[in-house]
């Protein structure tokens, strides 16, 4: 092949490339800007000329790995049409709900490196933040659109951090409050910077609900580092309702060590709501190893309330794992609350294991 020839080929496929990195995005009056003089100064300049509706858009690095960020318009058109997976999204629907997770009908080969963040500006101010992976695309609305090249990661992480700790109060409660949205995108980016920022957002100091998000998106996305921050600014909370929101997210990590974090939270923390939470969610993750800390916490822990959780906790093990240790606290519990919590369970798992040791205790004189 001719030199010539190899350097066409290669110039069509990195525009090929580029062009992949784009969403596609349809009913747009798009506009192109460069952030390479500095994402705020871009932004700004747009923000600040927009009063009628418009949306500010950029592409992010992200960590490989299956995740579907799209809409729907309604749960029963969610169900309808999952077997052809992500329909896009009508980003200014009203009715319109997000999802992010796996949809395993319809993930790519290989998973994206980069996602898609945007803002919907009005009146010179930021009124959402969303999120999109490259298999959603976006309906706009004829609405103007910029989207942004040149994106910095550290600076967008910054910008995002900006508009989290700059969100109003009453905006906090909110389920698609700035808030939210700007810590599930900041999660998101591959890079060490994203890390420093939720480190700073779960400090004791910020508002509850900010801080759980930030629990929950450091269990979720951000891998070690994000266990690290968990441990550090979890375990030993002053908030009750902190470290009980916190033992969800460390159920959420899929570092080893997390598993001995709960456990340990199970068993020594000073809140009877929080240890029966860790076990709770335990429960969830399943496991022999998870089972035998949850029948130690209904021999053990010194609150009938908490051994009470832990049998309920039992119940809930998938696939039937907790119906040997239900029978077990039936049979041998010295707490007769505990082995009446413990058949009140096993007549509702509909395991036949459960429903031959009901009838053999109802058998008995």
């Amino acid at each position: 092949m001719k030199k010539t020839a190899l350097i066409q080929i290669l110039a069509i496929a990195m525009v090929v490339a580029a062009m992949a990195q784009k969403p596609t995005i349809s009913n747009a009056k798009l506009q192109e800007v460069s952030a390479a003089g500095g994402l705020k100064a871009a932004f700004d300049a747009i923000l600040q000329k927009q009063d009628s509706p418009a949306w500010i858009g950029y592409r992010v690095p992200v960590l490989p790995k299956e995740r579907t960020m799209c809409c729907f318009d309604s749960v029963d058109k969610a169900q309808s049409t999952k077997a052809n997976c992500c329909m896009g999204c009508r980003v200014e629907s009203s009715s319109g709900n997000s999802f992010s997770g796996t949809m395993d009908n319809c993930q790519p080969p290989e998973p994206f490196r980069y996602a898609f963040v945007f803002f919907r500006v009005e009146t010179k101010r930021v009124q959402k933040i969303r999120t999109y992976s490259p298999d959603c695309a976006l309906d706009f609305a004829n609405l103007p659109v910029y989207w942004l090249e040149n994106v910095d990661p550290a600076q967008s992480v910054q910008l995002l951090t900006e508009f989290v700790l700059a969100a109003p109060s009453e905006d906090i409660d909110r389920k698609k409050s700035i808030n939210n949205a700007g810590v599930m995108a900041i999660a998101l980016h591959d890079h060490a910077v994203a890390d420093q920022s939720l480190e700073k957002l779960i400090q004791p100091g910020q508002p509850e609900r900010v801080r759980d998000e930030v629990a929950f998106w450091l269990g979720v996305e951000r891998g070690k580092k994000g266990f690290e921050l968990l441990r550090k600014y979890v375990r030993n909370d002053a908030s009750e309702r902190f470290r009980e929101k916190g033992t969800f997210a460390l159920s959420r990590s899929e570092e080893p060590e997390a598993i001995k974090e709960l456990i340990a939270m199970g068993r020594t923390d000073p809140s009877t709501r929080v240890r029966g939470q860790a076990i709770f969610w335990l429960a969830q993750i399943g496991g022999r190893k998870e089972a035998e800390q949850i029948s130690e916490a209904i021999e053990n822990d010194p609150e009938t309330a908490v051994k009470k959780k832990a049998v309920f906790a039992l119940s809930q093990m998938k696939d039937g794992e907790g119906v040997p240790l239900l029978i077990n606290a039936a049979k041998t519990n010295k707490n007769p609350a505990i082995r009446k919590e413990a058949v009140r369970w096993l007549g509702m798992t509909h395991d036949p294991r459960a429903l031959d040791f009901l009838e053999e205790l109802l058998a008995r004189p």
